[in-house]
């Protein structure tokens, strides 16, 4: 419903600053104190120090950044590309076929993180395929969280594209393989990188399936922030915190401007 008056709008900017404010930025500056703080007794710290960054940095935090930065660029580039091909076969597809296959794609992120990591541990826990304490594991669990997130995206870039173009290109006597590279994906680029970066986000983020089934020499950084906090160490899971924040706003701010490039914006 469209608000004309201007005290109605007043208001309502007033109420989303509180909630955005409550909701998001509160937890934020919680972290970045607690992970700037010398010690918090009261309701603020009551000295700032850099020291956690210092411990975490010259810790196991290099190695994390490392195996959540790897995990995320193969697990949402494998997504990507699988959803990508999906969304282009389907819509090949009838209707109904097309929704029933759509459907099915969609099932693993209506199923909690830690049972796909579960189900993963006992299916390759045995032979013939043994996966069980290799990193393989770990990208297939993130691969099978985010692909549908993938899929949805180039769906509804591939819903808003016009047909036109194509079948302009058809009357020229583009061949399907030309069609695709050189007219079909460069239209979707937009909705590609989008879906690369919230696959992106979304593998950075992962902990249920990936604290299921991740090996000893593969640590991401929401394990290793779920394994300090649970240790007690609250400052030192802060300032790692921040740093896995850093990360993915680098990236995604990246990712951002290479859409805008791609779209002239």
């Amino acid at each position: 419903m469209l608000v004309w008056s201007r005290p109605s709008r007043i208001v309502l900017w007033l109420l989303f600053a509180l909630l955005f404010g409550v909701l998001f930025l509160a937890p934020l500056a919680v972290i970045l104190l607690s992970s700037l703080a010398d010690q918090w007794n009261g309701v603020l710290p009551s000295g700032l120090t850099t020291e956690h960054y210092t411990d975490v940095i010259s810790g196991s935090a290099g190695r994390a950044v490392k195996a959540s930065l790897v995990t995320g660029f193969l697990a949402s580039a494998l997504a990507l590309v699988s959803g990508t091909w999906a969304a282009l076969s389907l819509r090949l597809q009838g209707h109904a076929l097309r929704r029933l296959l759509g459907l099915l794609f969609f099932i693993p992120s209506a199923v909690p993180s830690v049972s796909v990591g579960l189900g993963l541990l006992v299916a390759f826990s045995h032979p013939p395929l043994l996966l069980n304490g290799t990193v393989a594991i770990v990208m297939i669990a993130h691969f099978v969280l985010i692909s549908a997130f993938t899929f949805g995206n180039v769906s509804a870039g591939l819903a808003r594209l016009s047909p036109d173009f194509e079948q302009v290109a058809s009357s020229l006597g583009a061949r399907p393989a030309y069609r695709l590279w050189h007219v079909t994906l460069p239209l979707l680029a937009p909705y590609l990188v989008a879906a690369f970066g919230l696959s992106f986000a979304l593998s950075m983020g992962e902990l249920g399936a990936t604290v299921m089934v991740y090996p000893p020499g593969w640590v991401t950084l929401p394990v290793s922030i779920f394994s300090l906090t649970d240790r007690g160490d609250i400052f030192a899971g802060a300032a790692l915190t921040m740093i896995l924040v850093a990360a993915t706003l680098v990236l995604l701010l990246g990712l951002e401007r290479i859409t805008a490039r791609a779209t002239g914006a």
